[in-house]
């Protein structure tokens, strides 16, 4: 008898999608009367949906808030999305793979909305460095006292 086969590991990407995104510049046009050189603060999260047929969404959400003289100069939020199929991998594997993999894919899309949403805001050039997701999640997992894989 034929023992039964172990199911192929694999991560399937079937969509990415912006699910939301706003900008806002509360202090235009009085903001374009000096040069703008704004202190800029960025932060990321992301969140898992159950989908339809095994599959899972990941969302990436990035705010980007920058403030000259203590005062807002623009506020950006995306939430940049993408629809998985993950199978054949363990429990820790899979919550790897969305606290990870799933992200660092997100990542170049919803740096590129920013960029774009700053630029059409009529602000000066904002690129977002790249992240290590694989360190963010080992980090995470250190300060929890959760032992990496």
């Amino acid at each position: 008898m034929a023992e039964n086969p172990t199911p192929a590991k694999q991560v399937l990407l079937k969509r990415i999608y912006v699910k939301d995104c706003s900008f806002e510049s509360p202090r235009t046009p009085e903001v374009f009367a000096t040069p703008i050189n704004p202190e800029v603060n960025v932060s990321m999260r992301t969140a898992t949906n159950k989908a339809g047929g095994g599959d899972v969404e990941v969302v990436l959400s990035i705010t980007v808030e920058a403030s000259s003289e203590k005062r807002a100069t623009f506020l950006v939020e995306v939430h940049q999305a993408g629809l998985f199929t993950i199978s054949g991998f363990n429990e820790a594997e899979h919550k790897t793979i969305l606290a990870s993999y799933c992200p660092s894919i997100l990542f170049p899309y919803a740096r590129e909305v920013v960029s774009e949403l700053v630029l059409k805001g009529g602000m000066p050039a904002l690129l977002l460095q790249p992240v290590n997701f694989d360190m963010v999640v080992a980090q995470a997992l250190a300060e929890a006292g959760t032992p990496a894989n």
